[in-house]
């Protein structure tokens, strides 16, 4: 044994090389896991920021709607006190009704006075000149002429043919008479192949001529007349 002591040979060598070779291999894995484990996030890092940044300002966006919805509370219930204590304003009187004054004639000439006096209660002379000057005014405004709606109408009369009378044919339509129709001046108007048309003229009271009856009174003379046309109507 005493010999072994003192021998340099060192028989399990392979054994202890692997077992100091697992070692080392075991250090370099938890270096490297250290190393990872030591490196920061830089994205994750990011985001928790931006979300914690994004949390302030909600929180404060909440803080300031919540002041102001208080702020406006108070000043709404400040209004609804102020309102509530604020006098009721007195009524304003009524204003006495304008005396109308009397209704004058619709006619500017007239110059008539229909109401006569004033005075609140209607005595019998102020009725009696009242009367008076009603009668007056009515006498005077029946006087006036009433105005008469006319029309001056120009007619298109056209003949047959070339050998028609043009100047018989003018006689008979100016025998036409009736209240209310008076004929004017005529004359002959060339239309094609010597033929002429009778163009005349007539006033026509509204109410009391319809053009459409003077056409057809003009159309019975048969013999002349081919057709009438309105060549003018105007108001007079």
């Amino acid at each position: 044994m005493a010999a072994l002591v003192h021998e340099k040979v060192w028989l399990d060598k392979s054994i202890y090389s692997d077992a100091e070779k697992n070692y080392y291999e075991s250090l370099s894995k938890m270096d490297n896991v250290a190393s990872l484990a030591g490196v920061p996030n830089t994205e994750i890092n990011s985001k928790i920021i931006s979300l914690e940044k994004e949390n302030c300002d909600l929180k404060k966006a909440i803080n300031d709607l919540r002041n102001l919805v208080i702020s406006l509370q108070a000043r709404v219930d400040s209004l609804e006190n102020k309102g509530d204590n604020k006098p009721e304003a007195p009524k304003p009187k009524a204003a006495a009704a304008p005396v109308k004054p009397a209704a004058e004639a619709q006619d500017s000439d007239d110059g008539v006075d229909l109401f006569g006096s004033d005075d609140e209660e209607e005595t019998a002379e102020a009725a009696r000149i009242r009367e008076e000057r009603l009668a007056a005014y009515n006498a005077k405004k029946a006087k006036k002429p009433v105005l008469i709606a006319k029309s001056n109408i120009i007619l298109d009369v056209k003949p047959w043919d070339d050998e028609t009378d043009m100047a018989a044919l003018e006689k008979e339509v100016r025998t036409i008479a009736t209240d209310g129709l008076l004929w004017g001046a005529a004359k002959l108007v060339p239309l094609a192949y010597g033929i002429h048309k009778l163009q005349i003229s007539c006033v026509v009271e509204d109410d009391k001529v319809s053009v459409d009856w003077l056409t057809e009174e003009i159309e019975k003379f048969e013999d002349y007349v081919q057709s009438v046309d309105i060549a003018a109507f105007n108001k007079v």
